[in-house]
């Protein structure tokens, strides 16, 4: 007889999504991201983003002034000063104007590296009044290629600091201030600093060169206003969203002409920085506040850092926030959490992890967060792959496994509703039980063949088994040439007994009908009968059985009265019911029963009420050939 597969067994990766897969492809795509330089760039892209935004907030210190070299100098100043660059005779002709209104420092960010041979005599007059002054700085540049000098030969001006380790014969290629004598070498480097993807986040404090240290001029700067310089190469720049305040040289060159100047005296303490700023005079700079940021920005934002003390200290926080986000994700859908409630508390995570960035940027912490989302998103895309996968997978093979034992018309609604579960648990419930059985198989065995007799109960069974998903019924087994079957299992099923009995009435009838085929071809069944028995109360359902073989079945004192009912029908009634399922149909209208007396049965010390049931249409008594 037909018989059911096993249904595998209700083991961890039932209860549990299996991750072990999508992680380990996460880390695979973590670690060549990581070698290929990805995740540095996803970080920076992000961590620019936010210090962009952040850097609104915050306004560049009033005591550090441009003297912009702008267009509007270049052209007005042609008449007296001539093309650029200007005979140097302006410039001191600025400083000794300058000078008695007491800026803390005057810088220039522009190159005096030749001297003017076609002005002398205007070199010989900046080269005087620079003399006279303490408090001016001129850039220096290091250079990739050229001819190299000893460092050991740089003036104490300049400020090349000799480590205990340095090579004494160390040498590097330098553009210095030579049109200006040695002693008037202070200032520093003003090399801009590049991250790999050409992007400048940093401001170099010092370039170690075998052991000598060159200073930049952000950090002589800052050393000459009296801050102690941090223990390190370089500083990772805390940006103003505003650029340093920033006044005209022509503006200026012109106050100093007047009597009574009126912008000089307000950089009186202050650091002034002169730079060229007029279009193609001066390079800008890609840096998190654009493509287009002004070299003398860039310097002054350093001054100010270094100053304050609030540089952004770097925080490694991606492989930590990785294994927080990507864990998180994976417990959630372990514990078979759905996509949408992972990916909403991922959402919440990540939400997180953006305001400790932002709110970091206050304490002067800079926290690379962008690599570990994006690691952590691609992860639960692929978690939720898995899971779709097995959801689907598990999806159907419980339409496959309950097709066997409801309607396969509703079955796949019922799973998708999550009514119809494999992974639930047996469970107590009161069902209906009905067992049928054929009376008079074995003579019909002895009149055909096993193939005629196998296709006979296969026609037989088709009939009672549709009878039984018609009516709500789960088919539990064939046993031989019996059919067990309930009702309010898997799925709850209000008025269960009533429809048990209605499909017991339906089956006799369906019996009838496929005896009369079978007469009409000529293929009597003779004394074909059936008896069926039912009983409702209390049973354990579910999935159960061993590790290699389990079966949705109902087990308990109920089950065993059913089929000692069905036992007692022979001779008695095609169709009895005890009396608890009589009482469980309470006043249906569409049937009534017929009380069949007291029955002794195996297994029960007091006899049992026993009930036919009939329909109310009848118009005869029921009681078919038992």
């Amino acid at each position: 007889m037909p018989e059911r597969a096993a249904v595998p067994s209700r083991t961890t990766s039932a209860r549990h999504v299996p991750i072990r897969l999508p992680l380990l492809a996460l880390a695979v795509l973590a670690l060549v991201l990581h070698l290929t330089g990805a995740l540095d760039r996803v970080d920076d892209r992000l961590g620019d983003w936010l210090l962009a935004k952040h850097a609104q907030s915050r306004i560049p210190p009033g005591d550090i002034v441009v003297v912009a070299i702008d267009q509007k100098s270049l052209d007005e100043l042609q008449e007296i000063a001539g093309n650029w660059p200007w005979p140097r005779a302006i410039h001191a002709e600025l400083l000794a104007g300058l000078a008695p209104h007491a800026p803390k420092a005057v810088a220039f960010d522009i190159m005096f590296n030749e001297v003017d041979k076609l002005g002398i005599d205007s070199d010989l007059a900046f080269q005087e009044v620079v003399s006279s002054q303490d408090n001016l700085f001129f850039a220096s540049l290091r250079l990739v290629d050229g001819n190299q000098a000893p460092l050991a030969l740089l003036p104490p001006s300049f400020g090349a600091e000799r480590t205990a380790g340095a090579d004494p014969d160390a040498r590097a290629t330098l553009l210095v201030p030579a049109a200006l004598p040695e002693e008037n070498w202070r200032g520093g480097l003003i090399n801009f600093e590049a991250d790999r993807d050409g992007t400048g986040r940093h401001a170099r404090i010092y370039q170690d060169i075998a052991g000598w240290h060159l200073h930049s001029m952000a950090a002589n700067l800052a050393r000459f206003s009296g801050t102690a310089l941090p223990d390190r190469e370089r500083i990772r720049l805390h940006w103003f969203g505003q650029p340093p305040a920033t006044v005209s040289y022509l503006d200026l060159f012109t106050d100093l002409e007047q009597r009574e100047p009126q912008i000089a005296p307000t950089l009186a303490g202050k650091i002034v920085l002169v730079a060229a700023t007029a279009p193609g005079m001066h390079e800008n700079r890609p840096t998190p506040l654009g493509q287009h940021t002004p070299g003398p920005h860039i310097i002054a934002t350093a001054v100010a850092n270094l100053r304050a003390g609030d540089w952004l200290s770097d925080w490694p926080a991606r492989w930590p926030l990785l294994l927080v986000l990507a864990g998180g994700t994976a417990l959630a859908f372990y514990r078979r959490a759905s996509p949408l409630q992972s990916g909403l508390g991922l959402g919440a995570a990540s939400l997180a992890a953006l305001a400790a960035a932002w709110f970091a940027f206050d304490a002067n912490l800079y926290l690379p967060v962008g690599a570990a989302l994006a690691l952590a998103w691609v992860g639960y895309g692929l978690l939720t792959v898995e899971s779709q996968w097995l959801e689907r997978r598990q999806r159907e093979a419980t339409i496959g496994i309950f097709g066997r034992f409801l309607d396969p018309r509703v079955v796949e609604g019922l799973v998708e509703s999550g009514e119809l579960d494999r992974g639930r648990k047996p469970e107590a419930r009161e069902i209906t039980i009905l067992f049928s059985d054929i009376r008079g198989f074995t003579t019909l065995s002895e009149t055909r063949t096993p193939e005629q007799v196998v296709d006979l109960l296969n026609r037989y069974f088709s009939r009672q088994v549709e009878v039984i998903f018609r009516h709500g019924g789960t088919l539990d087994k064939f046993i031989g040439d019996a059919i067990m079957a309930f009702w309010n299992a898997p799925t709850q099923t209000p008025g269960h007994a009533s429809k048990a009995v209605e499909a017991a009435l339906d089956m006799a009838l369906a019996l009838d009908e496929f005896k009369r085929e079978l007469a009409a071809n000529g293929e009597g069944l003779g004394d074909f009968d059936v008896g069926i028995g039912l009983h409702t109360g209390p049973a354990v359902v579910g999935f159960l059985g061993s590790d290699t073989r389990m079966e949705y079945t109902a087990i308990g004192d109920t089950v065993n009265l059913g089929s000692r009912i069905e036992g007692t029908t022979k001779g008695v009634a095609r169709i009895l019911v005890s009396g608890a399922t009589k009482s469980a149909c309470g006043n249906n209208s569409r049937f009534k029963f017929i009380h069949r007396g007291q029955f002794k049965v195996k297994g029960r010390e007091k006899p049992v009420e026993l009930y036919e049931p009939v329909r109310n249409t009848d118009q005869s008594r029921a009681g078919g050939t038992p």
